[in-house]
């Protein structure tokens, strides 16, 4: 019997066919499966998917940046079309060298991008903080339904009163080997309830399962294990080039603690974006909100030669925000 792909096939959520694509080699020998999208002119984009996705999750934000935008998607390493690693090739660490080879590999030499994460994929990014490659090439970063330490703790999946019975549940769920099996409707209502908001449609909620699903569940432990223990908070605070974070307001698994605790640290946050009602899922859930967070911040600090030097534009209904300077004039969109 033949295997469902591991994402949609038709319709807003399916994967754009790639301009190219390439395997690039990260520190370790281990093998990433990259892709490149619109023109190889444009201002580049850079996207690093999360825990359990691929590169079909970024699939509509995609579909909207690459009409003007180089954009580069990778499938994190295990994940998609990206080879599992051995065992002791699960760190942040890894993670970390992984998004370098990208960034080397799919960029021109002394080109920039901005460079965006959503959950796993942020940590990605705060853990590659210290590279020069990243001070390098990132122009500025995106980090979205993300957090640097106490995943465990904060979760809500599992909404126990206990701070130590919600660590040790979603302890459990981080590090379950149990497969997942078909996308049905009992997993399809789960995986609803703890990855996305209340007003997540039924193509969203199907175009997540079969992603989540794809993921072996032996990778899917092993980096649960990673995120578990994630403590990043240095790396968040290394991290000097102009930064946005994103958070869903009924996001179960990074709740919005963790983004205002992340706007605290950053050295030059721009802007703080809360979606009411929005889950864990907002790439999918609101691509046009992360997407015209990523425009903003590819008009302000990477605009192409010959470029207007006059104000970037505001995404489409996200009211831009004024100076951009410390973290004292941050500012939350609700």
């Amino acid at each position: 019997m033949s295997r469902r792909p591991g994402h949609v096939t038709t319709g807003p959520y399916a994967p754009p066919v790639p301009r190219g694509t390439v395997t690039l080699t990260s520190a370790d020998g281990a093998r990433i499966h990259a892709e490149i999208h619109g023109p190889e002119d444009a201002p580049a984009v850079v996207l690093a998917h999360g825990w359990t996705c691929s590169t079909a999750f970024w699939a509509p934000v995609v579909r909207d940046l690459s009409a003007d935008h180089k954009v580069v998607v990778y499938d994190q390493r295990g994940h998609g079309r990206s080879p599992a690693a051995v065992p002791a090739g699960h760190s942040t660490e890894a993670l970390a060298d992984d998004l370098v080879a990208v960034l080397e590999g799919t960029l021109a030499p002394d080109e920039r991008a901005v460079v965006g994460g959503h959950s796993m994929g942020g940590m990605t990014i705060m853990a590659a903080a210290g590279r020069p490659q990243l001070r390098a090439r990132a122009a500025a970063v995106l980090l979205c339904s993300t957090g640097s330490a106490g995943l465990a703790a904060e979760s809500r999946v599992f909404p126990l009163r206990s701070p130590g019975g919600r660590r040790r549940a979603h302890r459990l769920l981080l590090g379950s080997r149990a497969p997942l099996g078909p996308v049905s409707p009992l997993t399809r209502s789960a995986l609803k309830y703890a990855t996305m908001g209340p007003g997540a449609t039924a193509e969203q909620v199907e175009a997540c399962a079969r992603i989540v699903h794809a993921c072996p569940a032996g990778v899917r432990a092993r980096w649960g294990h990673v995120l578990y223990g994630l403590e990043l908070t240095g790396g968040l605070g290394a991290l000097e080039m102009p930064a946005e974070v994103i958070a869903g307001t009924a996001d179960r698994l990074t709740p919005p603690v963790h983004a205002r605790r992340m706007a605290s640290v950053l050295p030059d946050l721009r802007r703080l974006t809360e979606l009411p009602g929005l889950g864990h899922m907002t790439p999918i859930e609101d691509p046009g909100a992360v997407a015209g967070r990523l425009r903003v911040l590819v008009g302000d600090h990477l605009r192409a030669a010959g470029a207007d030097d006059g104000p970037a534009a505001a995404a489409p209904g996200i009211p831009d925000q004024a100076p951009r300077t410390a973290r004292q004039q941050k500012e939350s969109t609700t």
